[in-house]
């Protein structure tokens, strides 16, 4: 097995990627997402036409007090890895972009992990469409999702949904996920890095913040890592979550000298991404503020009171089978949260028990 890395962690020339890790209190997953970086270097399976590239690895333990100093002891000489206090993900990951050499950079959370000859293909893509696009500076791909064993939950293609990314699509969709994407270093650091005013929706005001700067994107049409779904996990942070896409969408349109065409999208947005937000505080068991942000989606809402409420069951099916899981919604209408916002409109239940 042929290797591209230096023992001290570095490739023998300068990177071409550097992958960045923070992590915090993670050491049950920390070697598996490892173990994924160091393989990529490796010639087995390797892809024909595409070289392997030059890679080295930081991990920024961000204030750990688990074992996590001594599962990175065990990569001595193998990664770079440095410590810090506490002071959340968007300062960890700005740690290791302030440290990174290389032209590119990957992020991978802690507890997600690269599939074999990810990192390859992504850099494939990157320098063959600089070509064209001059101002490229993310590339991103599929994922799949999976539970805290790595059992397959279901695999995600955003690109069947989303095919371009612009600022308009990352602003009505927002499919972020960092360990999924490629960052040229250039624009990552004229744009400032993570904002750590925002967690942990952080990762979504940067791609904004990106895309307003000019930086352009494209798809890898391929699924590159696990993202793993545990009660740990960003996803299940439930109201922290729903405020921090809440404050970053503000924070997004409060910027007085947005494009029109933007401007023009501003009440879609927030109308979907309330929606979306109430969703998933639904999904996360908080229906008391389910309720207060379907209220507030109506400031923005193209709806009547009564066909909102339609359309917000009819949503919540569908965010609920795009994320792989099951919705009941007679529970839903059953609930007391969800009674009041049907006696608010003047409908009666039965117009609503059976979305589609």
């Amino acid at each position: 097995m042929e290797s591209r890395l230096r023992r001290d962690g570095l490739s023998h020339t300068a990177p071409q990627i550097s992958v960045i890790i923070p992590t915090y209190n993670c050491d049950r997953y920390l070697s598996e997402a490892i173990e994924s970086v160091l393989s990529q270097s490796c010639s087995d399976g390797e892809i024909p036409g595409v070289e392997i590239p030059e890679i080295e690895i930081l991990v920024v333990d961000d204030g750990s007090t688990d074992s996590t100093p001594e599962v990175l002891q065990r990569y001595a000489g193998q990664i770079r890895a440095v410590r810090q206090a506490n002071q959340g993900v968007a300062i960890a990951r700005n740690r290791g972009i302030d440290l990174a050499q290389g032209k590119w950079i990957a992020f991978l959370d802690a507890d997600d992990f690269l599939l074999p000859q990810a990192l390859a293909a992504r850099l494939a893509i990157a320098e063959s469409s600089l070509k064209a696009q001059p101002h490229l500076g993310i590339v991103h791909s599929g994922w799949q999702r999976v539970n805290a064993q790595g059992e397959l939950l279901m695999v995600v293609e955003p690109w069947q949904q989303i095919p371009h990314l612009d600022l308009a699509s990352w602003l009505r969709w927002k499919p972020v996920l960092p360990s999924a994407m490629l960052f040229r270093r250039d624009w990552l650091e004229r744009s400032g890095g993570f904002d750590p005013r925002f967690p942990p929706a952080e990762d979504t005001d940067l791609v904004l913040r990106l895309a307003r700067m000019g930086c352009e994107a494209v798809w890898l049409p391929q699924i590159t890592v696990g993202y793993r779904q545990h009660e740990a996990s960003a996803m299940h942070k439930g109201l922290p979550q729903a405020r921090s896409l809440a404050a970053v969408i503000d924070h997004f349109f409060a910027q007085p000298d947005l494009p029109e065409a933007i401007r023009w999208l501003e009440p879609q947005v927030r109308y979907n991404t309330l929606v979306w937000i109430a969703w998933y505080l639904y999904y996360t068991g908080h229906l008391t503020e389910m309720a207060e942000y379907l209220r507030r989606s109506l400031i923005h809402s193209p709806y009547s009171r009564v066909e909102a409420i339609v359309h917000w069951a009819d949503s919540f099916t569908a965010f609920s089978k795009n994320w792989g899981s099951e919705f009941n919604a007679v529970d839903l209408v059953r609930s007391p949260e969800w009674a009041a916002l049907i006696r608010e409109s003047g409908m009666r239940e039965s117009s609503v028990t059976k979305p589609d």
